[in-house]
């Protein structure tokens, strides 16, 4: 059986990411920190504190895996501006550099949207600048140009999918959709930004089926991770008290827009190269990430 490492194979995206990996045939080795999840079938749980150099170096020692995944990174509080954002570059590149003295052959790291200068609206891997504004798109950008180069020098399969916007069950319940999702079912009033903005969103199951696919393929460097559709927030907002049936009221510019840009969305032909499509279109997703929020709430 073929066997993979995957870092944050626990969270949002790395949960879908690790039931595809099995879906393909892989015996999962996850890496994990403070408790250990359900057990699955062809899944081998590793505690690991990625901060630790000497464990990490102590676990490729002992399961000499030439395969990696790595996703975790902190997405906690204030994640974009924090400075534990240091920590986990220095942490990811000694991650690949014990990987790669203890035989690992293929990397694949979590990039982000984040490292794109946004101003240019229309996202493609190898035209637009990576000049990011904030810690996080930066720490990350760092990663990406000093593991690509060490990959290359040390004949390492380098993957590096820039993860766009994404939604789903299971996602944190005061980011956009489910907090608009479960004021719906609650049927509280919806207070929002204007959602004027143009964003590019893609179901949680599609980025990892993204993730596998680039992993599983021939391609090399940045690969955007995105549905290349810009979509309104107003609209989503819409379709989603559309689907619940909503009553009450969308309170629009109750609060600040998280983010100042009025348009960012991504080129996904290099993506579409290893023969993924998308299974969710925006309905069907949106449907689907409702009725698991009512299955939670109880909601009939």
């Amino acid at each position: 059986m073929k066997k993979v490492v995957i870092t944050g194979g626990t969270g949002f995206i790395g949960t879908n990411v690790t039931n595809e990996m099995l879906r393909r045939g892989y015996q999962v080795h996850q890496m994990v920190y403070g408790g250990r999840p359900v057990a699955q079938e062809n899944v081998v749980y590793h505690d690991m504190n990625l901060m630790d150099a000497a464990s990490v170096d102590r676990f490729f020692d002992k399961n000499p895996i030439d395969s990696l995944i790595h996703l975790a990174w902190y997405v906690g509080p204030k994640c974009h501006v924090s400075n534990l954002n240091m920590d986990w570059v220095i942490a990811t590149l000694h991650l690949l550099k014990s990987f790669a003295e203890h035989g690992g052959r293929r990397f694949l790291g979590a990039g982000t949207v984040s490292e794109y200068e946004y101003k240019y609206g229309y996202l493609r891997e190898d035209e637009t600048p990576t000049n990011p504004g904030t810690l996080y798109g930066n720490g990350k950008n760092a990663v990406y140009n000093t593991a690509r180069v060490y990959c290359a020098q040390n004949g390492i399969d380098f993957k590096w999918p820039r993860i766009f916007n994404l939604y789903g069950p299971n996602e944190k319940p005061a980011r956009l959709m489910p907090s608009v999702i479960n004021s719906c079912l609650r049927g509280e009033d919806v207070r929002v930004s204007d959602c004027l903005k143009f964003q590019d969103y893609l179901h949680v199951e599609d980025t990892a089926r993204g993730i596998a696919s680039v992993f599983d393929s021939d391609l090399q460097g940045a690969v955007n991770i995105c549905s290349g559709r810009p979509v309104q927030l107003r609209e989503i907002v819409e379709k989603i008290a559309r689907f619940t049936d909503f009553r009450g009221q969308i309170l629009w510019g109750a609060i600040p827009a998280a983010f100042g840009d009025d348009l960012v969305v991504g080129n996904n032909e290099k993506l579409k190269s290893t023969g993924w499509t998308p299974k969710y279109s925006l309905d069907t997703g949106l449907q689907q990430t409702i009725n698991w929020w009512k299955e939670v709430q109880n909601v009939r």
